[in-house]
């Protein structure tokens, strides 16, 4: 798999950031997790989502991810 070129990635970013400002910090969760599962639905590879899961708790000091 390769990754996305940084002026794309600033693109999520961006948009990201923006839909958490906009939502507010009392449905910050909720919105994260609600995105996480669109996300996984469209990627359609459980294997995969659950690889980027991990990428994105790396260095918060979450416990690893039961297997």
């Amino acid at each position: 798999m390769t990754g996305t070129p940084f002026d794309r990635l600033e693109l999520a970013y961006d948009a990201l950031a923006d839909a958490i400002d906009r939502v507010g910090p009392e449905q910050e969760a909720l919105f994260l997790a609600k995105l996480a599962l669109a996300l996984a639905h469209r990627l359609d590879n459980p294997s995969e989502v659950v690889a980027c899961i991990e990428i994105a708790v790396q260095d918060l000091g979450a416990r690893e991810l039961k297997k």
